[in-house]
């Protein structure tokens, strides 16, 4: 039976024994009176750097939370739409900076780089019908907004007009394509018109109608804003960071490639794309002649009757763009180390938005606000974090992760020498439900985490027993889509990402508002108080235990797990010894690993002992360097810059594993036994280097 839960400032945690009890709650209410009552006067000195209370500092991290404080956040940052590179994003910079200034941690800084930018200057889509008549689509979310909201467009089109018979393909994938070569249906010299799906990306369903002979492609998203009409921007360059500077910061008076160097030039599209509205896509569908749609197509939106072309409707899509090169702005504030001022926690979010962006980045940043807020608290309360916390805004995530890319670039072999871990929070609130992705050695750390925070939808239970109630899994960070991706597929540093609610109908359109986040998502601002919580806490531990709480167990498991899908794919057709014997190298380096940090762990709070405090720090050493044995300085075929051998972006998009990207990619693309059996290798080697690693000194 689960213990009884204490509710303290909208915070629960677990009844400790009575003594501690007594002096927690004095504790608690002299610091909360001047947390809440005196947010200008200096608290009581509660902790010593040597001898201060883990679990008494976490709680009061916790109980220093203010509903009210991250609302009036997110209402600043929102109050104009502040798209990357426009006037409106230095606003938010500003506030930003100013505000982590305010709080006097050791070192607030920009770092300016310099990236290609994409812009729309025209933009019209226009349909004529077999009875003639001809319309021109208003390509507005439907909303009474501000000029200064982009037009809706996908960043780093090409310029251009395209005008043909429409074919509709309904998520754009190849298996979608190969269902309508099986009914006779062409997509060569006609436009294609495609639903957004849960697996393609925008970017992927652009290049793979260009290998089809498309001449452009229109997307239309089904959620349509919550049925307000809104209409989905977004980005469809292929990689991440910004483009003329590929593998290299962008900084100010750097290198620079020209605009139609080759290494530029293949991460744009051939052909342009737009979004569409849903309105305007059904009235498109609702012209098609030709062939029925598959019977598995035939959800959604999409009835019955539902034909694919081509034939019945001609449109003319004309996208004029224009490609800047623009400063971006990434704000990073410090809170340096007493014991390991060389070791580095990160905590990052991005700034920049398509419109508004109250879910989309800037819950994510008022969440981030208040923790820098509640950390000044707990320095002027004596407390000092053993490791040094990095507090990082990053500017231009929605063209390609670029001004985190650019900073991981730049910083790329430090990283690799002194980070511990990146803690990245885009959308912290999109809706009900937690839901975050971590590399294995941070599942445990997370989930001890998550049994601090109440939940902020049933004030009995904390985040730990819903998140379990509901059969949420920690996922695995193949993916590419926000700040994560360069840390851990570059740099190969250990990485969560986190976020309530699973999606959001408002994604990327005019409607990402202050309005409806209060109206919808966050009316009390509960959700983002206690992702506050937890991100806040993970930072704490994370730059406080002197034994560092990784767990390379559980990533033994995962792999052995990961080995055992891949087997199951292959049927036996290759082996995978390879594999199987790296692994369980790794398994028994994780147990030895396991059993000397809990040694050190029972000394690790009495008096200063210098020899135990040395192991200690040759074992994080080795704890934290051990992700980077997984990274392979040629990279993902196809896509070399990611890293990242067990975790990272399939080149392929139907690829069926979501790890060993390159086994994956060899498999789907029906290479040859030995390209697969070379892949296979590829992964055994860097998983015996994180062994390596992980266990220290040379063989």
């Amino acid at each position: 039976m689960s213990q009884p839960l204490t509710t303290v400032a909208g915070i629960s945690f677990r009844h400790p024994p009575p003594l501690c009890s007594f002096l927690f709650i004095i504790v608690l209410l002299v610091a909360t009176f001047y947390t809440l009552h005196h947010p200008d006067a200096t608290p009581p000195h509660l902790f010593s750097p040597k001898t201060h209370n883990p679990l008494t500092l976490r709680r009061l991290f916790l109980s220093s939370a203010s509903n009210a404080t991250v609302s009036s956040y997110l209402r600043s940052l929102t109050r104009h739409p502040h798209l990357a590179g426009t006037k409106p994003s230095l606003d938010t910079l500003t506030y930003v900076l100013n505000h982590f200034q305010s709080l006097r941690l050791d070192d607030t800084r920009v770092a300016e780089y310099e990236a290609l930018l994409s812009y729309p200057t025209h933009i019209s889509v226009t349909a004529r019908f077999s009875n003639n008549t001809t319309v021109e689509f208003d390509l507005n979310d439907d909303v009474s907004s501000s000029s200064d909201v982009v037009t809706p467009y996908h960043a780093y089109s090409p310029s251009g007009s395209a005008q043909g018979s429409v074919v509709f393909v309904n998520r754009g994938e190849e298996r979608d394509y190969r269902a309508l070569e099986m009914i006779g249906v062409s997509v060569r010299g006609c436009l294609v018109l495609a639903r957004k799906g849960e697996t393609l990306g925008r970017g992927v369903i652009v290049k793979i109608a260009e290998t089809k002979g498309a001449l452009g492609v229109l997307i239309y998203d089904e959620n349509d804003g919550g049925g307000l009409g809104g209409i989905e921007r977004g980005t469809v360059m292929r990689g991440i960071g910004d483009p003329v500077s590929p593998g290299w910061p962008g900084v100010t008076g750097g290198e620079k490639l020209r605009l139609d160097d080759d290494r530029v030039t293949r991460r744009f599209p051939k052909i342009p794309s737009l979004p569409l509205s849903l309105n305007n896509a059904e009235i498109l569908l609702a012209s098609l002649g030709g062939a029925r749609a598959p019977v598995e197509w035939r959800s959604g939106r999409v009835g019955s009757s539902q034909r694919v072309g081509p034939g019945r409707v001609v449109v003319n899509m004309t996208l004029q763009g224009e490609m800047k090169m623009k400063k971006i702005h990434n704000v990073v504030a410090t809170i340096r180390g007493s014991e390991e001022p060389d070791r580095f926690v990160i905590l990052g979010n991005h700034r920049d938005a398509w419109t508004y962006g109250a879910v989309d980045p800037n819950s994510g940043t008022s969440a981030l606000l208040d923790i820098g807020r509640r950390f000044a608290l707990l320095l002027e309360s004596g407390w000092r974090p053993r490791r040094t916390i990095l507090l990082c805004s990053w500017d231009a995530e929605e063209f390609g992760m670029i001004g985190s890319t650019e900073w991981v670039e730049e910083h790329v072999l430090n990283l690799g020498a002194s980070a511990v871990a990146y803690l990245n929070v885009d959308c912290a609130v999109q809706g009900s439900g937690f839901f975050a992705g971590a590399t294995p050695q941070l599942d445990n750390v997370l989930v001890d985490a998550l049994k601090l925070v109440q939940d902020p939808d049933d004030v009995t239970l904390t985040v730990e027993e819903t998140f379990k109630s509901q059969n949420n899994i920690i996922e695995r960070l193949s993916r590419v889509d926000s700040d994560f991706s360069g840390f851990l597929h570059h740099a190969g540093i250990p990485s969560i990402d986190m976020y309530y609610g699973a999606d959001y109908p408002v994604y990327h359109t005019a409607f990402d508002s202050y309005d409806w986040m209060i109206r919808t998502a966050d009316p009390l601002f509960h959700r983002h108080v206690a992702m506050a919580g937890i991100w806040g806490l993970l930072g704490i531990i994370l730059a406080d235990e002197p034994v560092l709480p990784f767990d390379y167990i559980s990533y033994a498991e995962q792999l052995q797990a990961h080995r055992d899908a891949l087997s199951k794919l292959l049927e036996g057709k290759v082996s995978i010894d390879p594999l199987s014997v790296a692994i369980q190298e790794f398994s028994l380096v994780a147990k030895e690993v396991a059993d000397e940090a809990k040694k050190l762990k029972e000394g690790a709070y009495r008096k200063n002992d210098v020899a135990a405090a040395a192991r200690r720090r040759e074992l994080n050493d080795r704890m934290m360097l051990a992700e980077r044995g997984f990274l392979d300085s040629e990279g993902i075929k196809g896509k070399e810059w990611f890293k990242h051998l067990v975790y990272g972006p399939a080149a392929e998009p139907e690829s069926k594993l979501g790890f060993f990207p390159g086994i994956t990619d060899a498999i789907a693309t029906n290479s040859s036994e030995g390209t697969i059996k070379h892949e296979i290798w590829r992964v055994a080697r860097a998983i015996q280097r994180a062994s390596k690693a992980l266990k220290g000194g040379f063989t």
